[in-house]
C-alpha cells in the first residue's frame, strides 16, 4: 500500500501539473472571453475568463485587495501544511490526508496564478488576441498581481422564469453561472469530502483502538 505521505504528494503534484497545464493551454490558445461546448454538449463549456484572485470568478478591492489576498492565501497554503504535516505525524485516514491535500493544491494553483502569471504572460484582451507566455515587452502585471485563469462552465440550468414568479418573475435563471478551475475544483472537493465523512475520518481510529482494546480485554478474560 502506497504511503500517506507519498499520496499527499502524488494528489497534491497531479492537481497542480493539471491545473496549470490547462491553464497555460486556455491562456495562449483561446480569446479572451471565447470558448467551446465540451464533447458537443449545450451545458458543459470551456469558456475563458480571468478574476483577481477568490474563487469561481469573484474578486474585491482592486490591487490592495489583491495583494492582501494573495498574502493571505500563502499564510494560509503554509497553516494547512503545518496540519497537514501533524495528520500524517498523527496517521490519521487516508481520506482525510488525501482530502487536505486537495485543498492545498488547490489553493496552491490559484497562487501560482496570482504570483508569476502578471510576469510571465501578456494582457489578454477581450476578443483581442492571444495571449504570449514570456513577451518580450514583460508581462501585465508584477509579483502577486497576475489575474487567475477561469475555464470550466456548467450552465446546466439556463431557462427564464415564469411571470407570475414574485420579484424575479421574467427574469433569466442560470445554474450554475460561476466559471471555475481544477484548483477551483480541488479546494471544493477536499471541503466537501470532509464535511461529508468527517465522521468516518475522525473516528476511524479511535474505532479501530476501542475494538483492538475489547478483543484484548475478551482475551484476558477467557484466560
Amino acid at each position: 500500500m502506497v504511503s500517506k505521505s507519498k499520496a499527499a504528494i502524488f494528489t497534491v503534484f497531479i492537481i497542480l501539473v493539471l491545473d496549470q497545464a490547462l491553464k497555460i493551454y486556455i491562456k495562449t490558445n483561446i480569446n479572451y472571453g471565447d470558448g467551446l461546448d465540451i464533447l458537443g454538449l449545450s451545458w458543459a463549456k470551456i469558456h475563458f475568463v480571468e478574476n483577481e484572485g477568490m474563487a469561481f470568478g469573484l474578486s474585491f478591492g482592486g490591487i490592495a485587495g489583491k495583494y492582501v489576498l494573495s498574502i493571505f492565501r500563502i499564510v494560509m497554503v503554509a497553516f494547512l501544511i503545518y496540519i497537514l504535516k501533524n495528520l500524517l505525524k498523527n496517521k490519521e485516514t487516508y481520506g482525510l490526508i488525501v482530502s487536505f491535500s486537495l485543498i492545498i493544491a488547490g489553493a496552491v494553483g490559484n497562487i501560482l496564478d496570482s504570483m508569476f502569471y502578471g510576469l510571465i504572460f501578456s494582457e489578454s484582451f477581450f476578443h483581442g488576441g492571444l495571449a504570449t507566455m514570456f513577451p518580450s515587452e514583460g508581462g501585465y502585471g508584477s509579483f502577486l498581481t497576475g489575474k487567475v485563469v477561469d475555464m470550466l462552465y456548467f450552465p446546466m440550468i439556463d431557462t427564464i422564469l415564469p411571470e407570475w414568479l414574485p420579484i424575479w418573475g421574467g427574469e433569466r435563471f442560470e445554474f450554475f453561472r460561476p466559471v471555475f478551475n481544477i484548483a477551483d475544483s480541488a479546494i471544493t472537493v477536499g471541503v466537501a469530502s470532509i464535511l461529508i465523512f468527517h465522521r468516518r475520518f475522525f473516528n476511524t481510529e479511535k474505532v479501530q483502538k476501542e475494538n483492538e482494546d475489547t478483543i484484548k480485554t475478551e482475551i484476558a478474560t477467557d484466560y
